[in-house]
């Protein structure tokens, strides 16, 4: 029997927060979402929480997230080569790729850049 569960958000911690909505709006395609203290960043029915100057989460990990310790992969819902014209467009260097990748809908087609504290970033295209 499946277990009722889906990916619902995960956390990440940046710097700079006009930096950082800036980077996570405008390169990354978030919805910015105020909160009390700082900000969250949505895609869809998914979000990322954001630590950063001023957030005093309640719970946090046993090492908790710091700026540029991210590994996140966003679905790039066209061919790759737009994906590497929308970086190029935003001043946004690629570090390698369009390479092949095996992600969460099975073999796609990555490229690999920095968010602006360094967390690695992927677009992952599943077009043929």
């Amino acid at each position: 029997m499946p277990i009722p569960t889906k990916l619902d958000h995960r956390v990440i911690h940046v710097s700079d927060w006009d930096r950082s909505n800036a980077f996570y709006r405008d390169v990354m395609g978030a919805e910015l979402v105020q909160r009390p203290v700082g900000w969250a960043y949505r895609f869809g029915d998914k979000q990322l929480n954001v630590h950063g100057l001023g957030v005093k989460p309640a719970e946090v990990a046993r090492l908790p997230v710091q700026p540029g310790n991210s590994d996140l992969c966003f679905e790039w819902d066209g061919p790759i080569d737009d994906a590497v014209a929308h970086l190029k467009r935003h001043n946004i260097a690629v570090e390698a790729g369009p390479m092949k990748r095996f992600g969460a809908k099975g073999e796609g087609t990555s490229v690999y850049f920095r968010d602006p504290d360094g967390s690695l970033m992927e677009f992952m295209s599943y077009r043929r």
